[in-house]
């Protein structure tokens, strides 16, 4: 099932309190760039972010949740209404999250 542009137009709304966040369409999905680095997604109209530790120590409730058929596990962010606490969450994972590698540019 893909997700909702709308979800999509709620989640960066409420992330609106934060520089640079960036999102990217991806087969009716979208991933969430925060500081040009991936912090998650919008999955099935579920917010997922990377499992790194700052993350699992930030929220109140951790669960783990598959973002699709054969990928890895995700935490599921509940607190979306909330967005003090979705800025919270996105500024302490942003300095353990991997930067990203270059793209292979094929001529």
């Amino acid at each position: 099932m893909a997700s909702d542009r709308e979800y999509l137009q709620f989640i960066l709304g409420q992330l609106s309190g934060l520089e640079d966040i960036t999102y990217r369409a991806m087969m009716g999905e979208y991933i969430i760039y925060y500081h040009g680095k991936i912090a998650g997604g919008i999955y099935d109209n579920r917010l997922l972010v990377k499992p790194v530790k700052s993350a699992i120590s930030y929220m109140k409730k951790v669960s783990y949740e598959f973002p699709y058929e054969g990928a890895k596990a995700m935490l599921l962010v509940d607190e979306i209404d909330n967005a003090e606490y979705l800025a919270g969450l996105f500024e302490a994972m942003v300095s353990e999250l991997p930067e990203q590698r270059p793209r292979k540019v094929f001529p």
